[in-house]
C-alpha cells in the first residue's frame, strides 16, 4: 500500500480524494504524556466552564490514512473522547489526533447544496459547514465500517436538517483531509426541492425550540458556488469551499 499522507497530523491545506470504498481498521488508543493530559484537562474545563452544553462523549479519532488500489482507502482509528480535541489548542501538545467525521452533500434540485451554521450550543458555535458530525465508535461487536458511516450520516442529516435519507441511499463521493489532518467521508444525498429542505428544517426547529432545545444549526442556507460563501457571516469549514467548488464543476 502507498500511504497518501505522511504524516497525517502535519497535513497543511485541503486535499478532497476520490474514492468508492473504506476499510476502517481499529488501532491501538492513543499514549498521552502526563504533561499533555494534564494540560488537556485544564483546556476541555476551561471550555466547559465557557459552554456547559459540551460532553466528553466517545469519538473516533484518525490515526492514519492509506490508499488500498486506486479507489480504497484504509482508514485507521482509535477510541477517545471529546476533550483529546482540547490537545489541538495546547502549544507543543505532540499526541493529539485528529478527527474521524461524516459529512452530507444534500442537493437541492436546482443545484444549491444545504450548508448550515452551528448554533451556540455547539462546539464551533457560528461556523458554517455541510450537515455531519464526528463518528462515535460502535457499541459491543459492532464494527465500524461503511455501512455504519452511512446510518451515522443518515441520522446527522435528519438530526441537524430534518431531512430523512435512507442510508443506503447515500453514496460516497469523496473522503476530506483537513488543514489539521481531519479526515472525513463525504456523501452525496438523493436531491430534493428547495421547497421540502426548507420546510423540513423549519418544522425541525418549531420541534426543537417546542421542546426547549436549540437545534445544531440555527440557519440554513443553499449554496450554487463558492462565491457565495464570501458573503457568509462566519467561519467556514475548511473543506466546504473545496466541495462546493467540486460538486459545482460536476
Amino acid at each position: 500500500m502507498s500511504q497518501v499522507t505522511e504524516p497525517l497530523l502535519q497535513s497543511t491545506g485541503v486535499e478532497l480524494i476520490d474514492v468508492r470504498r473504506i476499510r476502517l481498521v481499529e488501532g491501538p488508543p492513543p499514549y498521552v504524556s502526563a504533561e499533555d493530559e494534564a494540560a488537556m484537562n485544564r483546556v476541555w474545563q476551561e471550555s466547559v466552564r465557557d459552554n456547559p452544553l459540551l460532553f466528553d462523549g466517545p469519538v473516533a479519532s484518525c490515526t492514519g490514512l492509506e490508499r488500498e488500489g486506486p479507489s480504497e482507502l484504509v482508514v485507521t482509528w482509535a477510541r477517545t473522547t471529546y476533550r483529546y480535541f482540547a490537545l489541538r489548542r495546547v502549544p507543543g501538545a505532540a499526541s493529539w489526533l485528529p478527527s474521524l467525521f461524516v459529512s452530507i452533500v444534500q442537493p437541492a434540485e436546482d443545484g444549491g447544496l444545504v450548508t448550515g451554521r452551528m448554533s451556540a450550543s455547539t462546539a464551533a458555535p457560528g461556523r458554517w459547514q455541510l450537515p455531519g458530525g464526528t463518528v462515535e465508535p460502535p457499541l459491543g461487536r459492532e464494527p465500524l465500517d461503511l455501512a455504519a458511516l452511512r446510518r451515522h450520516a443518515a441520522r446527522e442529516l435528519v438530526e441537524e436538517t430534518g431531512v430523512e435519507a435512507d442510508p443506503g441511499d447515500l453514496t460516497l463521493w469523496l473522503v476530506s483531509r483537513g488543514e489539521q489532518g481531519n479526515v472525513g467521508a463525504v456523501f452525496l444525498a438523493p436531491p430534493l426541492p428547495a421547497s421540502v429542505l426548507s420546510e423540513r428544517f423549519a418544522a425541525l426547529v418549531a420541534e426543537e425550540t417546542a421542546r426547549g432545545c436549540e437545534p445544531e444549526f440555527d440557519r440554513i442556507a443553499l449554496v450554487r458556488s463558492p462565491a457565495q460563501l464570501a458573503g457568509f457571516d462566519g467561519p467556514l469549514a475548511d473543506y466546504l469551499e473545496p466541495v462546493v467548488r467540486r460538486y459545482a464543476a460536476l
